[in-house]
């Protein structure tokens, strides 16, 4: 009894923190559902879509992930901002195809590769330190085959695929760096884990919406 007792006194308080949180938001003129239509608005996400679902088609998915970053990465790195990312993708389309293709075809395999920049809603997610909301973001997709596995995914501008996630706190004082440079300070501190308990606020507010 006390348990349950103990379950639900922290679930109100976690309510109020939330809540509270909003209110001060709101108080500010500023919505939830404004801070995630900016922060969608400033970002290019990247997705590779595998074949299906088998061992050997997502293994196949990363390693053609890593040969189209091996590639794109510095030149994408160079980029100042969202508009330059976006015709760069534009202009290296093709190219990026064609990385793909040769190197799957040098694995034995004859799936087709189809790419798409386009605009998607996507769930809430994880990167990091950093937990993008669920909303609809620009994306460039690399469709494998049927294109009917599960995605690998990162950001493409700011640049942050390259940084390596598992490497603490190194990698996240340099994501922040980067999505500093492009978010604004409200914008940063409602997808900044450190700041508070974002995955938790924005899990709760798609559950009312």
């Amino acid at each position: 009894m006390k348990k349950i007792l103990s379950v639900l006194f922290l679930g109100v308080i976690c309510l109020f923190i939330v809540g509270s949180s909003l209110n001060t938001r709101q108080a500010l003129g500023v919505t939830e559902e404004n801070i995630v239509e900016d922060i969608s608005e400033k970002l290019i996400r990247f997705h590779v879509l595998a074949n299906s679902d088998s061992d050997v088609d997502q293994d196949l998915k990363l390693r053609v992930k890593d040969e189209v970053l091996k590639y794109i990465s510095p030149i994408l790195n160079e980029s100042q901002s969202l508009e330059e990312s976006r015709e760069i993708l534009k202009r290296e389309d093709k190219n990026i195809i064609k990385i793909a293709e040769d190197y799957i075809k040098s694995q034995g395999f004859d799936y087709t590769v189809e790419t798409t920049l386009t605009r998607e809603n996507f769930p809430v997610k994880e990167y990091g330190n950093i937990v993008l909301p669920q909303g609809e973001y620009e994306a460039y997709r690399i469709l494998i085959g049927e294109g009917k596995g599960q995605n690998w995914w990162c950001v493409m501008f700011p640049p942050l695929c390259f940084i390596d996630v598992t490497k603490g706190q190194v990698a996240y004082d340099e994501t922040e760096k980067k999505m500093k440079d492009v978010l604004s300070e409200e914008e940063f501190k409602s997808v900044n884990k450190k700041e508070n308990n974002v995955n938790f606020e924005f899990k709760v507010i798609d559950l009312f919406k």
